[in-house]
């Protein structure tokens, strides 16, 4: 049986703890856009494009900051 190397645990941990985080900055931004535009219908406008932005934020460093740039480049 062979042992897992430090390196390569490090590694995986890491990869881990960002596909994690970016699955939960997605799923967020994701929920964060629908009560956007809960409150958009709700006539709240304001409230509706801080939530709007905050979900834009969310959604681009989920999927493209943490998921396309750190958790793909790993496996290519």
């Amino acid at each position: 049986m062979t042992s897992i190397g430090p390196e390569l645990l490090v590694e995986s941990l890491s990869l881990i703890v960002y596909t994690v985080v970016a699955g939960a900055l997605t799923v967020g931004g994701i929920l964060v856009e629908q009560a956007s535009l809960q409150h958009l219908g709700a006539g709240e406008a304001m409230i509706a494009l801080w939530l709007a932005a905050l979900g834009g934020v969310m959604l681009y460093a989920g999927v493209y900051g943490l998921g396309y740039q750190k958790v793909l480049a790993e496996y290519v």
